[in-house]
C-alpha cells in the first residue's frame, strides 16, 4: 500500500510540474507574440538551412500577411493568396500555401499556431528558454518545434520537424515598421515579363 502511494505521489508531481511547465511556455510565447506583433508592421533578416538547402533574406510581416526577399526568390501572402516569384525563370507561380510552406518562408506564423494543437514545454537556455513544441495530432504538417527566445522575448530561432526532416530559421535584426497592404501583393506592373501560373 505505501508504495502504491509513493507511485501515485510521484506520478501526482509529475503532473503538476509538467502542468506548471506548460503554462510558463505558453507565458513566454505570449509575450514573445506581444513584443513581436504590430498593427503596421515588421520587419527582420533571417537565415534559413535544412534538407532542401540554405537560403537568407529579409522577411516582412503584418498580422498573418508576409512578404519575403531572397537571391533567387521573392513572396507576397496576403493572408489567403500566395504568389511566388522566382527570379532565374522569371515565373510567378499563385499558390494557397500550407501552414508548414508559410512556416518555412515566415518565422512568425509560430505565433499564431502555438496556441492550438500543441504540447508545450520549456528550459532555461543561456540568457533565455528553449520552448518545445509537440503536435497532439501527429498527422500535423508541423509534428514538433523548438523555439528560442532571448530574456527580452525577441525570436532568435525556429527549429521546426516536418516529414521531409528539420528545419532552422535564424532571425536577427527585427524592427517595427509602417508598411501598407499592397506590400503583401505580387504587382504585376513591376514584373511586366514574368509568366503567372496559377496552381490553386
Amino acid at each position: 500500500m505505501k508504495r502504491l502511494l509513493l507511485i501515485f505521489s510521484l506520478v501526482m508531481v509529475f503532473c503538476l510540474s509538467y502542468g506548471q511547465n506548460a503554462k510558463e511556455a505558453r507565458k513566454i510565447l505570449d509575450k514573445t507574440a506581444q513584443t513581436l506583433y504590430s498593427k503596421s508592421g515588421a520587419k527582420a533578416n533571417f537565415s534559413a538551412s535544412g534538407k532542401l538547402g540554405n537560403v537568407s533574406g529579409t522577411v516582412a510581416v503584418k498580422g498573418n500577411k508576409f512578404y519575403a526577399y531572397t537571391p533567387a526568390s521573392v513572396v507576397w501572402y496576403d493572408g489567403r493568396t500566395q504568389w511566388t516569384y522566382m527570379k532565374k525563370s522569371q515565373e510567378v507561380n499563385i499558390s494557397t500555401p500550407t501552414e508548414a510552406q508559410q512556416q518555412s518562408m515566415n518565422p512568425y506564423k509560430f505565433l499564431y499556431i502555438y496556441k492550438n494543437g500543441y504540447k508545450l514545454s520549456v528550459k532555461k537556455l543561456g540568457n533565455g528558454w528553449q520552448v518545445h513544441m509537440d503536435a497532439v495530432n501527429k498527422g500535423r504538417t508541423i509534428k514538433e518545434m523548438y523555439v528560442t527566445v532571448s530574456k527580452n522575448y525577441q525570436l532568435q530561432t525556429v527549429k521546426m520537424r516536418q516529414s521531409s526532416g528539420w528545419t532552422t530559421i535564424r532571425v536577427s535584426n527585427f524592427r517595427k515598421v509602417n508598411l501598407s497592404d499592397s506590400h503583401f501583393r505580387f504587382n504585376s506592373k513591376e514584373y511586366p515579363n514574368a509568366e503567372v501560373i496559377d496552381l490553386r
